[in-house]
């Protein structure tokens, strides 16, 4: 018997993603911005609903958790007040975790998808972003995760601090510093508390051109990040999940670590977690 249409949406970056499934294929929709959800969307989707039927849509959550780690990565679902007469949309809910405090949120179905992908990986994924996630995966479970908000902690220095003039934004094209960046992770990786100190020099040092200025912003942060998440990459396997620009830092920070490390594409995985979830609820 064939399967009934469905769509699965996920928050991928600051995008919303959309997946079609439908006769036994799946037809990838182009993005939008995410906020506000509910226009973003029937923007989305709106070609594919109809006046006379309610079509399936399954999403993952930002802020639910309801199961508690140790567990397997997130694949429960609930129904969500509906948001359109012709749209029956469910939530895949996350995980939480007490010791410290945090929350997987919309991410873990990044870590359902690249469970269902890998079933016999035991190590750590870093999930890049405006939220960084470290998560321990074994035996097919979520063992424990640590969030930084690294991501977020640029953007807010680039934009709205008295770094704003110094970081800019560097031209389309106009290449990397990657000795800088690499000088500034070092340096962070080793000292992390000399770090608030050195963000501003950033802005002191004249004639700091934009390029140099956001590749020693994004060592400092990164550096920091990885001292304080040493636990989980120091003599592991690293997955890294996550788009490309932030991937790329992650990646050329732990390599110079002496740390492997394999990409996923984070829409890829969210993708296969979503299908998974469906899969395993038959959403009405």
């Amino acid at each position: 018997m064939q399967q009934e249409p469905w769509i699965a949406v996920a928050q991928v970056g600051d995008n919303l993603c959309a997946w079609v499934h439908e006769g036994g294929q799946v037809t990838a929709l182009r993005t939008v911005p995410v906020q506000p959800f509910v226009p973003a969307l029937l923007e989305l989707i709106g070609a594919y609903l109809r006046d006379d039927g309610v079509m399936p849509v399954m999403y993952a959550l930002a802020d639910a958790g309801h199961v508690r780690v140790p567990a397997p990565p997130p694949l429960d679902a609930c129904v969500l007040p509906s948001v359109d007469p012709r749209i029956a949309l469910s939530g895949l809910s996350s995980l939480y975790q007490t010791q410290p405090v945090d929350l997987l949120g919309m991410q873990g179905v990044q870590v359902a998808g690249f469970v269902a992908a890998n079933p016999d990986w035991d190590g750590v994924l870093c999930l890049t972003g405006a939220q960084s996630k470290w998560v321990h995966i074994s035996a097919g479970e979520v063992v424990s995760f640590q969030t930084y908000l690294t991501g977020e902690m640029f953007d807010l220095l680039a934009e709205h601090s008295v770094l704003r003039d110094a970081i800019g934004r560097a031209t389309e094209g106009a290449g990397q510093d990657d000795e800088s960046f690499h000088t500034a992770l070092s340096d962070a990786l080793s000292r992390p508390e000399r770090v608030a100190g050195a963000l501003f020099g950033l802005h002191a040092e004249a004639g700091l051109g934009p390029v140099t200025a956001r590749a020693r912003l994004a060592g400092m942060l990164i550096g920091m990040e990885l001292a304080g998440a040493r636990p989980y990459w120091l003599g592991r396997d690293i997955a890294l999940i996550g788009e490309a620009e932030w991937t790329a830092h992650y990646a050329a920070a732990l390599r110079s670590q002496g740390v492997p490390v394999h990409y996923y594409d984070a829409a890829e995985m969210a993708l296969r977690g979503l299908q998974q979830a469906y899969a395993a609820h038959s959403i009405p």
